[in-house]
């Protein structure tokens, strides 16, 4: 058995990085969210969308390079199933819960879910990997024409555990924030 993995026994290469590399990207993502709420809150004076209904569509990147969604909305909240791929041989999922800003045909939204990846074995001796994500999705939705959306965004992810597929493998998990850019084309009410 191997021993536990200490900063002093670790390769270099593969040591969590330090502190110095964290701020700029915490800093980003606060500056990105600042000018979002700075551009929402003049939108959101014009009225959120009333109603509810559903939207079915494809995504591009984000939680996988190709997939499908599912979006409940209700007025300017809404729920959202995303169900897609990397490789075909595995699976991710991610429930999000999203607030969109304005009343126009570009809103700008937030959100916040929960992203689970499962990866099967490559051969007999390994196992599934799983790895679950906090799942933080920040974009702007474009209605192109009546019924018809399409829309950018960066997920920006955290882990929350790992199990990887070689059992030897006990690296720690990473914990700085990853930015994955994705792009949607989605139908319905």
């Amino acid at each position: 058995m191997a021993p536990p993995y200490t900063p002093a026994t670790m390769r270099p290469d593969l040591r969590p990085p330090t502190p110095r590399f964290r701020p700029p990207l915490a800093r980003a993502v606060l500056a990105s969210a600042l000018l979002l709420a700075g551009v929402a809150v003049p939108a959101a004076a014009q009225g959120p969308r009333t109603g509810d209904g559903v939207r079915a569509g494809v995504t591009f990147g984000g939680i996988s390079t190709v997939g499908v969604t599912v979006e409940y909305f209700r007025d300017s909240r809404s729920m959202e199933l995303a169900v897609g791929t990397w490789t075909f041989r595995d699976l991710s999922a991610a429930l999000a819960f999203k607030q969109y800003f304005g009343a126009a045909a570009l809103k700008p939204y937030v959100g916040a879910g929960l992203w689970l990846v499962g990866a099967a074995p490559a051969n007999e001796a390994e196992r599934i990997g799983l790895a679950g994500v906090l799942h933080f999705p920040v974009g702007v939705d474009w209605r192109v024409v009546d019924d018809h959306y399409a829309g950018l965004a960066v997920n920006v992810n955290r882990g929350l555990f790992v199990r990887r597929s070689d059992p030897e493998d006990d690296l720690p998990l990473n914990d700085r924030l990853i930015p994955l850019p994705g792009a949607y084309y989605r139908w319905g009410r």
